[in-house]
This record gives C-alpha cells, sequence and structure tokens, in this order.
C-alpha cells in the first residue's frame, strides 16, 4: 500500500491532480490504522522479552512502511493546498517513461467483468494494473485470476499512449479489437 502511495503522490504532483492526491490521503489513513491494529497485535501476542524481541521487527517494518506513507501524504497536500512543484522537479519526473494512471470500468466497458489474464492488458496496453478499489476495499498486487467489475476504479503504471488507451477502454469508447496492431506490437 506504501507502494502505491508513492506512485500517486508523485502523480499527483506531476500532473497536479487532487483526485490522485486525495487517495493518497484517503490510503494514509488506512495504513496509519493498519499500523496501530499491527501495535495492538504486537502487545497482545507478546508474553514474554523473547517473543517481544521476535515481533520487534514485524513493528519495525510497520513504522517503515507508515513513514513512507507519511511522506506520501506530504506530497498529496502539496498538491491540495494548491502549491506548484519547482520546475526542475517537473522535468525530472517527466524523463521517466512511466506514469501512473487511474480509471473507473464503466457498466458498457469491454474490460468489465473479465480477469486481467483474460483481457492481457500489459501486452495489449503497456499499462500494468497495480491495485483496485472496489468501493471502500482495496486489492493490491491483482494477478490473472483477478476480475474487473464495473465501477472498480483500476490504478495502473505504464506509458502514456497505454494511459489513454485505458482510458478510452474503461470508459466503453473502444474496445480491445480497436487497439492498433503497432502499438499492441510495441508493447510486446
Amino acid at each position: 500500500m506504501s507502494e502505491l502511495m508513492v506512485d500517486l503522490a508523485y502523480s499527483a504532483v506531476l500532473f497536479n491532480s487532487k483526485a490522485a492526491a486525495e487517495e493518497v490521503i484517503t490510503l494514509e489513513n488506512e495504513v496509519n490504522a493498519m499500523n496501530y491494529e499491527i501495535k495492538k497485535e504486537s502487545l497482545v501476542a507478546a508474553r514474554s522479552y523473547e517473543d517481544a524481541e521476535k515481533l520487534t521487527a514485524l513493528l519495525e517494518i510497520a513504522e517503515a512502511a507508515e513513514s513512507m506513507a507519511n511522506a506520501a501524504k506530504d506530497l498529496a497536500d502539496i498538491v491540495i493546498k494548491g502549491f506548484k512543484p519547482h520546475p526542475v522537479f517537473k522535468m525530472v519526473m517527466e524523463e521517466s517513461d512511466k506514469i501512473i494512471a487511474r480509471v473507473r470500468i464503466d457498466e458498457s466497458s469491454e474490460l468489465a467483468n473479465n480477469t486481467l489474464g483474460d483481457l492481457l492488458l500489459v501486452n495489449r496496453t503497456g499499462m500494468r494494473v497495480i491495485a483496485i478499489r472496489r468501493g471502500v476495499s482495496w486489492i493490491y498486487g491483482p494477478d490473472k485470476h483477478t476480475t474487473i467489475l464495473p465501477d472498480d476504479t483500476l490504478i495502473l503504471k505504464g506509458t502514456d499512449e497505454g494511459a489513454d488507451l485505458l482510458e478510452k477502454l474503461a470508459a466503453g469508447t473502444c474496445s480491445l479489437e480497436d487497439i492498433p496492431e503497432e502499438l499492441e506490437e510495441e508493447m510486446d
């Protein structure tokens, strides 16, 4: 979740996307709640000094994830408060060949009710689904068996061209058959 937050936060700053920044804030609250639960469970589980020593590593990992989440939130706050990043930041980020995109799946989309394995989005569009928001729940690291449903929000990482294509596919304004063969070949 913290990796997703960092990707979203950088994209929010780069593209001045308040929607992406708000997703980061929502996720940061979830990370904080999870960190609190880990601390509670660790305290309950530690019945001896040896147990406490074993649980220390888990607590350190949770604390590191929360630190990453807090840093991502700080970046998102920049966008929400309306500050513009320094031009050098944008230059550096634009040098990256990967972007983060967020699309909502329309009922009319060919993507709806299909698995990621059946759709082969990475091969066809160059975009990899890194998370799916379904209502208030999240699916992190979806695999080829994960089914995309109408109204799911996909968080994807990939190319500009792939992001444009995915937006059209998600909205139902084009189909997988409409993908130019030369684009599909570039993705292979």
